[in-house]
């Protein structure tokens, strides 16, 4: 007889073709045709991502024939995602899925043609800027219309709403109310802004898509398909399985390793959560908590490192740094919210004292011990050679370095497919067949260890050979190619077994697909930035930027708090339904300068990598909550449970996540800012992952026992005081010392590389506004003088007796960016004061307040609790 409790849990059930559909329909297009339809919708993905390699490559350059301009290739670009999105995506949840409508084509055909408008005339739209004839409106209009039909069916409909409004409100500016009123656009000037310039849909955004994220992305499917996503499951499982909540620790971490090779939260969860949410519920986690561990850390997938949901390489344009500072601003956070959220699953396993699996073969603790220093030792001792052998033939080597690297490289992954050849090969495991005992570490973990030789790749182009990120993912990405059709064949070989001839059209099969899912992957996130591109487009044509900044201002009374919360609040419902990619685009426009400029008022003065990661943190968190979080529904799904509820326990898990924008704006050491030694960074690390794990504990109520409502408090006080120390030291010292504006040369001139300068600055705005705000002055590398340092970051002063003011900001430039204008007159310069003991002795009372709850806690976790049986796995 079936239980209610069963038959509600199979009415939430998904199965393995739904989740298939999910992923399809929100990243790939819902679409399977057959026959020639299939071939074509192929083929024209496998030409897409060639482009792509064609434009990143220097072949263009070098040969000098198919070179085209940053506006041809976004032109093409989008032409390729629009044909792609009306092909591949069905108009409505009753239209055919086995073949592509006649009205589908048409759509698709007129979708490119207007995309490409501004490549098919380029030279004739150059001669008349501004004056648009009656087929350049034509193509705007029926382009626009277009883009927003393929943005309904790729993205869905609170995309296509958001862009909607904003053209509303471009040309019904007068009719407005009054305090977001504006003088209003003719058509002819709306479309020309937002089509035929490079200010809206073809605008930075999806320049960045163009050049960075393409890449990027197709590295990550070309890893995929060559089984890097399996080989990282496989290796979370054997290395954590046997653990407290083994399975659960797994899935954190197998979607952490996925998130750096993936673009998209649900197909992580779908890839890792197949496998992770029924050997979790095997354990003893309930199917709800089962489902928001996996929606929790895939999400969490897109704050990691290198790609960040594509957001890192838009942050690139809109902050103004390179991406590799953008990469290191961005780790530390990434990394203790996993921490956090692996010892919330820590905690969840203690609270239901869940035990992990059986190993396959036991071995003695002592022998166990000494076989895990030796292989930290030996990792540590490999890290330690990567870094400094590849900086040593950089210096030895010279312009010759990059051919000795890929001599190595090429000899490693050789060496490396011989020892995997001697290892049984890692398949796809069944979900629904029972796990009795874990793989054996060890040989999962050598069969796959050529993988990670394309991200060396990448990271030596990145970091020592410092190319661009285009180029060093180009170069990584080729790489990736010759493995995937190589890696079969020499198997093959080593092994002895098999038809070579069979292995190698195996492998080029491998990498047809690998292209053509890359290029698939694209259509959503391609879409995306052309339709974030309207809302860019809108800001720049109507000033409504500095309404939301008025608006926030005058709610909020100036409290930075409250602010902060407003800001937060509205990014998480303008995120709700946007993929990663337009989500970070949208509240970075319309956000991210209301918190520079009311931060600046009332003395928030913080870099704007800071300000732009604390407004995606809070657009992410909407992939979790509720009712629009994609990937919660994808969890509930697989965990045969209530979406709803697995999406309120989601939110709850991420709540350590959401802590963390606030505590760096507040303290940018933990974007790594400021860190001047190995000591301190070590220091900063160490409590971070505390002070995280403790809010986690606190949140839970659980630290080594269930927690009194006083000793959550307590909790909560010490991660206050890790994250913010400075908070409480302020009290007792003021931070800072004034300056005469006069000694700005002398400072500028003076301060170290990549210091940041303080400045207060009063004067009449643009608008007419009087404006009286504090800058954070990013000074950079040293330089000649004092103006020339000031001129890299696009500012020139001058001197006038006991007055400095402001003698030109450039266009474009961080000095525009951090909203400087000429004829601003510099009135005070901050210092950290030197009479103000170091922030970090607050550590000390926060470390005792810590060991304080333990020793309260300690009795009763020594009390013998009944101890479940071990669940039946």
């Amino acid at each position: 007889m079936t239980r209610p409790d069963d038959r509600k849990q199979d009415s939430f059930e998904l199965s393995d073709e739904e989740l298939k559909k999910i992923v399809a329909e929100a990243d790939t297009g819902g679409r399977r045709p057959t026959g020639l339809t299939a071939r074509l919708l192929m083929l024209t993905a496998l030409a897409w991502s060639l482009f792509q390699l064609w434009i990143a490559s220097p072949l263009p350059f070098s040969l000098g024939v198919f070179v085209f301009n940053d506006t041809e290739a976004r032109a093409i670009h989008l032409a390729f995602a629009v044909f792609l999105a009306f092909a591949a995506y069905p108009a409505l949840k009753r239209s055919p899925r086995d073949y592509v409508p006649l009205q589908d084509w048409a759509l698709a055909a007129a979708g490119a043609f207007c995309a490409a408008y501004l490549f098919l005339f380029y030279a004739e739209l150059a001669t008349r800027p501004g004056l648009p004839t009656d087929a350049d409106m034509a193509a705007a209009v029926v382009g626009l219309l277009l883009l927003l039909e393929a943005a309904r069916r790729a993205l869905g409909l609170p995309m296509v709403i958001l862009a909607v409004v904003f053209l509303i409100y471009i040309f019904f500016g007068p009719y407005m109310p009054e305090v977001i009123s504006h003088r209003g656009a003719s058509l002819s000037k709306g479309m020309s802004h937002m089509w035929l310039t490079t200010e809206g849909v073809f605008g930075v955004a999806l320049g960045v898509s163009t050049s960075f994220i393409f890449l990027f992305v197709l590295f990550g499917a070309l890893l995929e398909t060559a089984g890097a996503g399996n080989y990282f499951i496989k290796s979370a499982i054997s290395l954590l399985g046997h653990l407290r909540g083994g399975p659960a620790k797994a899935a954190v971490v197998a979607s952490a390793s996925t998130g750096l090779i993936s673009g998209s939260s649900i197909a992580n969860v779908v890839t890792t959560g197949t496998f992770t949410i029924p050997l979790m519920k095997r354990v003893g986690y309930a199917p709800k908590k089962a489902a928001a561990v996996e929606a929790a850390a895939s999400v969490d997938g897109q704050i990691m490192p290198p790609v960040m949901g594509a957001a890192a390489f838009l942050m690139v344009e809109y902050v103004g740094i390179p991406y590799t500072e953008v990469i290191k601003h961005a780790f530390l956070p990434a990394l203790i919210s996993y921490i956090a959220l692996f010892y919330i699953v820590h905690l969840e396993a203690l609270k239901a004292d869940i035990r992990g699996l059986p190993r396959r073969t036991i071995k003695p603790a002592g022998q166990r011990l000494l076989s895990f220093g030796f292989t930290v030792c030996g990792l540590v001792i490999l890290a330690g050679a990567i870094h400094y052998s590849l900086g040593w033939i950089k210096t030895v080597t010279g312009d010759a370095s990059s051919l000795v690297i890929a001599l190595l490289m090429f000899a490693t992954y050789i060496g490396l497919l011989w020892y995997a050849a001697r290892l049984p090969e890692l398949h796809m495991d069944d979900p629904d067949t029972p796990l009795t005992e874990l793989p054996e570490t060890g040989p999962v973990l050598k069969t796959g260890l050529y993988y990670l030789l394309p991200v060396i790749a990448l990271i030596w182009n990145l970091m020592v050979e410092e190319l661009s990120p285009a180029l060093s993912a180009f170069w990584a990405t080729m790489f990736m190619i010759f493995i995937l059709i190589t890696q079969r064949p020499i198997k093959a070989f080593f092994r002895g077994t098999g038809d070579l001839a069979v292995a190698t059209r195996a492998g080029f099969d491998d990498l047809l697909s690998g292209l053509v899912t890359g290029a698939r992957n694209m259509i959503g996130i391609g879409i995306a930035t052309a339709a974030a591109g309207i809302i860019v487009g809108t800001v720049t044509l109507t000033g409504i930027g500095l309404v939301l900044t008025e608006f926030v201002e005058t709610v909020s009374g100036g409290n930075l708090m409250l602010m902060l919360v407003l800001v937060a609040v509205i990014c998480l419902i303008l995120g709700m339904g946007l993929p990663t990619t337009a989500n970070y685009i949208v509240v970075s426009t319309l956000m991210a300068p209301v918190v520079v400029e009311v931060g600046a008022q009332s003395g928030l003065l913080v870099p704007l990598i800071a300000v732009h990661l604390f407004v995606f943190y809070f657009g992410l968190m909407a992939d979790v909550t509720p009712p629009v979080g994609l990937a919660s529904y994808a969890a509930a799904g697989i965990a045969r449970c209530d979406p709803i509820a697995a999406g309120v326990q989601a939110f709850f898990y991420s709540m350590r996540t959401a802590v963390l924008p606030f505590m760096f704006i507040f303290n940018t050491q933990l974007l790594l800012i400021g860190v001047g030694n190995l000591f301190q960074l070590a220091l900063t690390i160490v409590t971070a992952a505390v002070a995280n794990m403790m809010f986690a504990a606190a949140t839970q109520g659980f630290f080594i026992a269930r927690s009194r409502i006083h000793e959550s408090a307590l909790l909560l006080l010490v991660t206050f005081t890790l994250f913010r120390p400075g908070f409480w030291m302020d009290m007792l010292y003021p931070p800072y010392e004034e300056i005469p504006p006069t000694e700005l040369s002398r400072l500028v001139e003076e301060a170290p590389r990549n210091a940041s300068l303080r400045v207060w600055v009063e004067g009449l705005s643009l608008e007419g506004d009087d404006v009286s705000k504090g800058v954070l002055l990013p000074l950079g590398d040293k330089a000649d003088s004092a103006s020339a340092r000031l001129a890299r970051m696009g500012l020139t002063v001058m001197t006038l007796g006991d007055e400095v003011q402001v003698a030109a900001v450039r266009f474009g430039s961080q000095a525009e960016k951090l909203g400087l204008e000429q004829g601003f007159a510099v009135t005070a310069i901050e210092l950290p004061s030197d009479e103000r003991p170091a922030k970090e002795w607050m550590f000390i009372p926060a470390f005792a307040l810590l060991a304080l709850v333990w020793a309260m806690q300690k009795p009763r976790a020594r009390r013998k609790q009944p101890v479940a049986p071990p669940p039946a796995v």
